[in-house]
């Protein structure tokens, strides 16, 4: 391996100092002089048509300033598929849908101005029922559309699926069920807008894309994007709700425009649940097939998925559980398919695995289940049909570095597996172990033309390295691994480097954060740009010492003759011969990196990716068959990340998706009945807390992917994509009782004790 001065060390967070004292600075922080403050008047009807909006109390109403209806706006649409409106003009589709907006001195005073509003509905027949959404005779969501299908469709067959099922000697088929869950970010939504006099908008917001942000801000508006700054203060979270522009983005900086003053729009926590938009409610329907040698043959794969009343950037979720059932484990007849429906349920959205977490739960589960039919070890199942470098899955994924193998047997190694069904714990509390692996990109996913990202590096007089970068830090410690990379490939010390990564009128383009994308793609442009300020610190450290450029390198901020000691120069000294001298020079490296992918063509067939993530975690756990109660004792997760620039940050990142995905696997439901939000606040949907969380031994395999900066892959998902199925095969291995429904419950591990004739 090689020697690294920066990379492979432990280093906290850049940001970790002003967060734990409380100086970092947030949306809900933010105070301009003479600023405003913005509410929403929501509907309280899932499906309704708008007959008339009286504002005029509220505007009559001390410390109001302004009032806007749909009728204000005319034409306006906004959106993935521009279904959407920022106020609604004629119809209601969903409990929430914003019907008004008021500007106020304080938020009290908007607050009460909602209250003064009246609106009088005609109510709508509602549908809430994928299945009854999609009848001749359902309530069309939207009317001027043929039917409630989404028009999206993501068909996909490789191979001879039935043949292969016919060949098999074991074959499963069962649905899964997952339910609806939240971002549940700390921070949550707001944004703060500001115009000056010559027409530009400055927008402080908690997007996680800001130059995709700042383009759907210009279509909405009709403002040339360059009139358009956004700045991102510190984000309070993002797992991808940051991905789509809201009506409160439009609204804000319609209400400041109109006022000309700045103006505030937060959200409330309750408000929070009801007006982001939640992970995708899916039944997923699986059959797989195997040899009695424990080849995987086939699988097939079925999706509804609830979208809701608007289509987000979370219908593209498909592509991503398409490439989990044709790509984790090795199989060579595969077929997929999707639809998607809408319905006057909340709306859905990206959210951390990006469909993943449904399509891992629903092929984990089943690959425990074929192992036991099998009469197979589910570990040693997995070991046969693990991926390998070289592969090539059906739809054209090439994988590189792959680490699998390696996942799998340092997770039992560590969790001390000895085969299934120990049965372990006396006769009410017993104990199981369960394995689930993922199959995710780790290199961005060529869904653009471009998937780029751009970095600018800058040395000052004084030595000081600021790292311009179009990639976002959204709590996720990738402006830390961008810094050392940069140091690495430098040749400086880390406390040397900066990094300015908040503001699109100072940093180059980005396509924002997701897919895994920025230690890869964001890492790749900011050694590019170092290396290309190194060349230039080089040629004029030659000229001073006198030295062939190719004789010198940088070590320690020091440049350094290798083949005469005596020859040596710190670099800020170099720095400052190139500005003292005549004509002088400064010190400004760039670079764009965009990574080898290819977009799918319409066959979904492309390599999406320049690399791919895989993990595998066990988890153990303790099942009260009385009660139903899970406890989970312990997690090993064991991923490869191809290297770790920060170890500490991977292992927290790691560590954060399993905290997330145990939420998911046993205690994070957000309850819908009828279109409504039951459980709008943290006492009743149950966020897993640091108290609750297992014994966890998080381990990383380095496989020091080729095209990775100095071998890494993104990780960011990874930790949350896996564990849900892991803990459901591990209470299988305790009590023989298979769970295809999440949240596990007590109550539903209870009825499925009790059908399954145990209990």
């Amino acid at each position: 391996m090689a020697e690294f001065q920066v990379i492979g060390r432990r280093v906290p967070k850049l940001d970790a100092w002003d967060k734990a004292t409380g100086a970092a600075q947030y949306v809900h922080d933010l105070v301009l002089p003479r600023m405003l403050h913005a509410r929403i008047l929501r509907s309280r009807l899932p499906h309704a048509e708008i007959l008339h909006i009286d504002t005029s109390r509220a505007k009559r109403l001390a410390g109001v300033r302004a009032v806007l209806t749909g009728a204000d706006l005319p034409g306006l649409r906004f959106g993935f598929r521009k279904d959407n409106l920022p106020l609604k003009v004629d119809r209601v589709r969903c409990l929430g849908d914003e019907v008004a907006a008021v500007v106020a001195v304080d938020e009290e005073t908007a607050e009460e101005a909602l209250e003064q509003i009246r609106v009088d509905y005609r109510e709508l027949p509602p549908v809430f029922d994928i299945e009854a959404a999609l009848r001749p005779d359902a309530p069309r969501i939207h009317e001027e559309l043929e039917s409630n299908l989404v028009q999206l469709s993501y068909p996909f067959e490789h191979g001879d699926v039935e043949q292969a099922f016919a060949e098999a000697d074991v074959v499963v088929e069962r649905a899964y069920t997952l339910r609806y869950v939240t971002h549940a970010c700390l921070e949550t939504m707001g944004c703060v807008a500001s115009w000056d006099p010559q027409g530009g908008l400055t927008i402080w917001s908690t997007t996680q894309v800001p130059f995709l942000y700042q383009k759907d801000l210009s279509e909405a508006l009709g403002v040339p994007g360059d009139r358009i700054r956004v700045i991102q203060p510190k984000l309070g979270g993002g797992f991808g709700r940051g991905l789509d522009i809201y009506s409160m983005d439009i609204l804000c900086a319609l209400l400041a425009r109109q006022i000309g003053r700045p103006v505030k729009m937060v959200y409330e926590r309750e408000e929070e649940f009801v007006a982001c938009p939640t992970r995708q409610p899916v039944q997923f329907s699986v059959k797989s097939g195997a040899r009695k040698d424990g080849a995987l043959l086939a699988r097939e794969a079925r999706v509804l998925l609830d979208v809701g009343a608007y289509v987000s950037w979370g219908a593209t979720t498909p592509y991503v559980m398409m490439a989990t059932v044709t790509g984790l484990y090795r199989i060579p007849h595969v077929k997929f398919d999707s639809l998607m429906v809408y319905t006057n349920n909340p709306s859905t959205a990206a959210m951390r695995g990006y469909g993943n977490l449904q399509a891992t739960f629903a092929v984990e589960s089943q690959m425990d289940e074929l192992a036991r039919e099998l009469g197979m070890d589910p570990l040693e199942f997995r070991l046969r049909n693990a991926n390998r470098p070289g592969d090539l899955t059906p739809q054209a994924m090439t994988i590189t570095s792959c680490g699998l193998r390696e996942c799998l047997e340092t997770a039992a190694r560590e969790m001390g597996w000895a085969g299934p069904a120990a049965r372990r714990g006396d006769g009410r509390r017993l104990r199981g172990i369960g394995f689930a692996s993922l199959f995710h990109v780790a290199g961005g996913a060529r869904v653009y033309k471009s998937d780029g990202c751009g970095a600018i590096v800058k040395i000052d007089d004084f030595g000081k390295v600021t790292l311009l970068t179009g990639a976002s830090e959204i709590g996720q410690g990738a402006e830390t691994a961008l810094a050392q990379i940069t140091a690495e490939e430098l040749g400086v010390p880390l406390e040397r480097v900066q990094v300015v990564n908040d503001d699109t009128a100072i940093t180059p383009w980005d396509v924002g954060v997701h897919a895994s994308r920025t230690t890869f793609i964001a890492g790749n442009a900011a050694r590019l740009a170092a290396a290309d300020a190194k060349a230039q610190l080089l040629q004029i450290a030659a000229r001073v010492l006198n030295e062939p450029v190719e004789r010198l390198v940088v070590q320690e901020g020091v440049v350094r003759s290798v083949t005469d000691p005596r020859k040596e120069l710190p670099y800020d000294k170099a720095i400052r011969a190139g500005h003292f001298k005549e004509h002088g020079e400064m010190i400004v490296g760039q670079a764009f990196y965009d990574p080898p992918t290819e977009m799918q063509d319409k066959r979904f067939i492309g390599n999406i990716s320049t690399t791919y993530t895989f993990g595998t975690q066990a988890a153990e756990v303790e099942v009260d068959i009385e009660t139903g109660e899970v406890q989970v004792l312990r997690v090993v997760a064991a991923h490869d990340v191809g290297r770790a620039i920060n170890p500490l940050g991977a292992e927290g990142q790691i560590e954060g998706g399993l905290a997330m995905a145990l939420g998911y696997a046993l205690t994070e439901e957000l309850v819908v009945r009828q279109g409504a939000i039951l459980n709008p606040n943290f006492v009743d949907y149950r966020l897993i807390t640091g108290a609750d969380m297992p014994r966890t031994t998080v381990i990383l395999i380095e496989t020091d992917d080729p095209a990775g900066p100095f071998g890494a892959k993104g990780i960011g998902e990874a930790g949350a994509i896996c564990t849900a199925p892991a803990v459901a095969n591990a209470i299988y291995d305790a009590i023989g009782v298979r769970v295809t429904e999440l949240p596990i419950t007590p109550e539903r591990l209870l009825r499925a004790i009790r059908q399954a004739g145990h209990g």
